[in-house]
């Protein structure tokens, strides 16, 4: 089930969309400012953003360029504004799509589509760098200051799903719902154990690098 993110202040609007893709089969969380909008994807994974310009707190531009500086998530826009600059400037600041308001349910189901469609077949990158840590996700390889990181399947989907959003926290939910594909009950210490295992490889190779954080309380993100 594909999960959306609405960051939209009317609460008509954003309850219309809520019941429309709920309906729809979409796993729906809804935010009703910017500043709200940031928190929930900071703590949620996400596979869309629908994105209101005119919000609360931080503005729909702003908080924009704050998610592509650290995740490539699929983000169309809705907006009231339909002059061909301000349209050029929201492609070029990062959206995927837009729909102008008053907009066809219908037509915004077909870009959701589209944009999901496309974000599966052309994921993100196939390297991703933290620090001195690399990730090839075609090989299945891992490197720190070119010495080769040995890794397990589940470490390095772990490793994968945290440096793909390095700025994200990562409950222990969001971790296993990811790498297991499983509803995550609560009461294991899978993500505890492989978290434990990848930092232990992590410092044998470079014990002067911090990678992971244990933000207390939440979950785990890359450490600044």
């Amino acid at each position: 089930m594909n999960k959306l993110l609405i960051i939209e202040d009317d609460q008509h609007i954003n309850n219309m969309l809520s019941d429309l893709l709920t309906i729809e089969g979409f796993q729906v969380t809804s935010a009703f400012s910017g500043t709200e909008g940031l928190l929930w994807h900071k703590q949620q994974t996400f596979d869309l953003i629908l994105l209101d310009l005119m919000l609360p707190g931080k503005t729909g531009n702003e908080v924009l360029s704050e998610i592509r500086q650290t995740s490539n998530i699929p983000i169309i826009v809705l907006t009231a504004l339909d002059g061909k600059e301000s349209i050029v400037d929201l492609l070029k600041n990062g959206a995927n799509d837009y729909m102008i308001k008053p907009f066809n349910n219908a037509e915004l189901l077909a870009r959701i589509e589209v944009q999901l469609r496309n974000n599966s077949v052309n994921p993100t990158n196939e390297t991703l760098k933290f620090k001195d840590l690399l990730l090839d996700s075609q090989s299945f390889s891992a490197t720190i200051n070119q010495k080769p990181l040995t890794l397990s399947k589940r470490e390095f989907q772990i490793l994968q799903c945290m440096m793909e959003n390095p700025n994200k926290v990562f409950t222990k939910n969001n971790l296993y719902e990811t790498v297991w594909g499983d509803e995550f009950f609560g009461d294991d210490n899978t993500i505890n154990v492989h978290i434990s295992k990848i930092r232990s490889k992590l410092a044998a190779i470079n014990a002067n690098n911090e990678y992971i954080q244990t933000v207390w309380g939440i979950g785990f993100k890359m450490q600044d």
